[in-house]
């Protein structure tokens, strides 16, 4: 049975896509890119790992890669411990930078959601059952 290890972003900048990341709590090496190959990894619970590869990383063993437009066709979504903290934590990204997808609300399907988008434009959810 497949075992799902890795969860990757391609990003532009490696270390605006840290700082917004750790923003989200993912805690990666303070040294991050000791080898200069525009790759870092926060490993996550339960094994998985989640990585950010620079855009030249990817092209260099797929030099046709260009970013993709128009839509995404992956979602990555961080739970948080409380609708209060998706809303503090949607508030410190759009405070820091990142532009706001979709501001709080609470879903029909029982869940506080926001949506925010990282620093290539990556929309990133979050979300906390509702009590």
């Amino acid at each position: 049975m497949p075992h799902l290890d890795v969860v990757g972003v391609i990003v532009s900048d490696l270390h605006k896509a840290i700082e917004f990341y750790r923003r989200l709590g993912l805690r990666f090496p303070e040294d991050p890119d000791p080898m200069g190959h525009g790759h870092v990894e926060a490993s996550l619970p339960g094994g998985l790992r989640f990585t950010l590869d620079i855009e030249e990383s990817i092209r260099s063993f797929d030099p046709d890669w260009v970013p993709p437009s128009g839509g995404q066709r992956v979602a990555v979504a961080f739970r948080r411990e409380s609708p209060d903290d998706v809303d503090r934590v949607y508030r410190e990204l759009t405070d820091a930078g990142a532009p706001g997808h979709k501001e709080p609300w609470d879903a029909f399907w029982g869940q506080r959601y926001a949506q925010v988008k990282d620093p290539d434009g990556s929309v990133i959810d979050l979300f906390a059952p509702l009590a």
